[in-house]
């Protein structure tokens, strides 16, 4: 998978960046001063200890007898949907231990020795495998991380040969939580339809039916001795249809931007945060809104999602 004439310039991880003890961040990691992150001392809603957060949602009786129960939830995911673009999603259905092993097996890869990840060193063709910058401009400005792109669907895509082999047992649980995923991304947009005023299925079978697309990037962010003047993943919406978001749940680095100002999202133990992308607010000219997001680094706390 290593194709290094491929990129433009030598491929640099941020990890070992990081973790060679650097006072300051090399210059193509500087964002221009109008993209940098704001102080949190200049608006509240960037503050960790501001109670902003997007809306949580808890989805546990979506499926079950009490229709108002029901109704109630499909009715909060259309409220979040219309007003933020983002929200949260707690008892959602895919077991809090199964996530808790994505997050373990994650974080032995990105920890694992340089030479295991590097055999499964990306090109720009597919983008899949281990990466640190998206893009081919020579002297870009790149973010302060590093990433692991992976096919879950169409399954003519999949390849295993592809996903990493370590640590032990990994692509087992890689690929049980994308097939936990794909289920809960079905219910969601079976309600985001209804919420449109169109049958449950419509979304679903637009995106492909039953080969719809779906992919899993891990982002790791390291350690950053220079938060003020980097981002881990700079500003932007999602193209696609819709993402879920496994954050991390000990350090606060998402923000979502509205009204102006950004809010730090607090994640909720074991939540999804479910991001509407750019592909469904355009379809039949619906009202929900589509966020720009952005993820500020830390000097002291390294963090990854998925």
């Amino acid at each position: 998978m290593n194709c290094p004439q491929d990129w433009p310039e030598p491929i640099v991880r941020v990890q070992s960046l990081s973790e060679g003890g650097l006072n300051t961040i090399p210059d193509r990691y500087i964002k221009p001063p109008m993209d940098r992150p704001k102080p949190t001392t200049s608006l509240v809603e960037t503050d960790p200890c501001s109670d902003a957060n997007i809306p949580i949602i808890d989805m546990e009786g979506l499926y079950g007898d009490d229709c108002e129960l029901r109704n109630s939830i499909v009715h909060q995911i259309s409220e979040a949907s219309k007003e933020w673009g983002f929200f949260q999603v707690v008892r959602h259905g895919v077991p809090p231990e199964l996530l808790d092993r994505a997050r373990e097996v994650w974080r032995g890869f990105f920890h694992a020795p340089m030479e295991i990840k590097q055999a499964f060193a990306n090109s720009p063709k597919t983008y899949e495998g281990y990466g640190s910058r998206l893009g081919v401009d020579k002297g870009a400005i790149l973010d302060w991380s590093d990433y692991y792109f992976l096919h879950f669907l169409p399954l003519c895509l999949k390849d295993f040969n592809k996903w990493p082999n370590h640590p032990q047992n990994c692509r087992e649980v890689i690929d049980e939580y994308g097939r936990e995923l794909v289920k809960l991304c079905g219910r969601l947009m079976k309600v985001l339809s209804i919420n449109l005023g169109l049958e449950e299925d419509y979304l679903q079978n637009a995106f492909g039916g039953e080969n719809i697309g779906a992919c899993l990037r891990v982002n790791f962010y390291p350690k950053c001795p220079q938060p003020d003047l980097t981002l881990g993943l700079s500003s932007h919406s999602d193209p696609g249809g819709m993402t879920l978001l496994l954050p991390d749940q000990h350090v606060y680095g998402l923000q979502v931007r509205k009204d102006n100002k950004w809010i730090t999202v607090k994640p909720a133990p074991h939540a999804f945060i479910v991001n509407i992308g750019d592909q469904i607010q355009t379809r039949r000219g619906c009202l929900w809104l589509s966020f720009t997001i952005q993820r500020v680094t830390y000097q002291w706390s390294q963090q990854k999602s998925l």
